[in-house]
């Protein structure tokens, strides 16, 4: 299938000439990394750029760092590569676990990190596990660079607090130690499916606690209500039911294609209930694959 729409390729292998494009043609130009969303977007009119800068050949994008209990995750590493690296899956399970519900195999060696959360789509499988970790994106402009903390990322359904003229550079994410993490994701089959809803629970020690869901919001949220609620208290089954019935308070889903609105409200219900208690066997030491939890719903 031929792309609708003509337009220039550059490939630069310095951030400095992909920044100097990024000025001169702002939101004209589209960056181009695993491009997994991009193409499909542009071949079906979304997006209709005279430019694409292509930074797969900008090797201080590929990094993958870890030093001083901080791992910094560059523009072109893939879910894939977060899959197989070993800091990854000791220190930051709850983004493993997300990791493996994108897509397909080749699709996950393919797109990037950083290219799902400039798509800033609802249903953003990374975004639950990057809130509860605090991340930090990284952006460059010509002359100048800024950190966005997560939170503020966000803006609406595929808008997010990058300018026109910059680049992302990366995100880092810093280890939260005796930290225990799970991400349940419910889709209407296995595979390439976007998330119906989706939940990452973060337990610190046996008193804190930090939520976060997408595909329930029109953007993915951290659940405060729900943490002021859960922090300073020992999880038990009362506790479990009381987080249940603030749900309402923190999520605004919509009816689409994929679920509806109540169906949304009602199986969150399940989840969190089902992920509480898979996180408390993860804190015990026994794995609980996150996948198997929604089987049977």
């Amino acid at each position: 299938m031929s792309l609708a729409h003509e337009f220039a390729y550059y490939k630069p292998l310095r951030l400095e000439e992909a920044l100097s494009l990024k000025q001169q043609y702002g939101n004209k130009a589209n960056i181009l990394a695993g491009g997994t969303d991009l193409i499909v977007n542009i071949r079906e009119g979304v997006l209709k750029p005279d430019l694409l800068i292509d930074i797969k050949r900008i090797k201080e994008l590929s990094q993958l760092n870890w030093g001083n209990d901080t791992l910094f995750i560059g523009s072109n590493v893939t879910f894939a590569e977060l899959i197989e690296n070993e800091v990854v899956q000791k220190n930051f399970v709850l983004l493993h676990d997300a990791c493996k519900t994108i897509g397909s195999t080749g699709i996950r060696a393919r797109a990037t990190l950083t290219g799902n959360i400039c798509s800033a789509v609802p249903s953003l499988d990374s975004a639950p596990a990057l809130l509860c970790y605090e991340a930090m994106i990284h952006c460059a402009g010509t002359g100048s660079k800024r950190e966005i903390p997560v939170r503020e990322w966000f803006l609406s359904p595929r808008k997010t607090a990058l300018q026109e003229d910059e680049i992302v550079t990366g995100i880092s994410i810093k280890r939260i130690p005796d930290s225990y993490g799970i991400y349940i994701k419910l889709g209407r089959y296995s595979g390439e499916d976007l998330a119906q809803a989706g939940w990452g629970i973060l337990m610190i020690g046996d008193k804190q606690y930090r939520f976060a869901h997408c595909a329930l919001s029109p953007i993915p949220k951290r659940a405060y209500h729900i943490e002021d609620l859960c922090n300073g208290n020992s999880l038990n089954a009362d506790l479990i039911e009381k987080a249940i019935a603030l749900i309402p308070s923190e999520i605004n889903p919509i009816t689409d294609i994929r679920c509806t609105q109540k169906y949304r409200m009602y199986i969150s219900e399940i989840m969190l209930r089902r992920g509480l208690m898979a996180i408390q066997k993860r804190s015990s030491g026994k794995y609980i694959e996150p996948r198997k939890l929604m089987g049977d719903v």
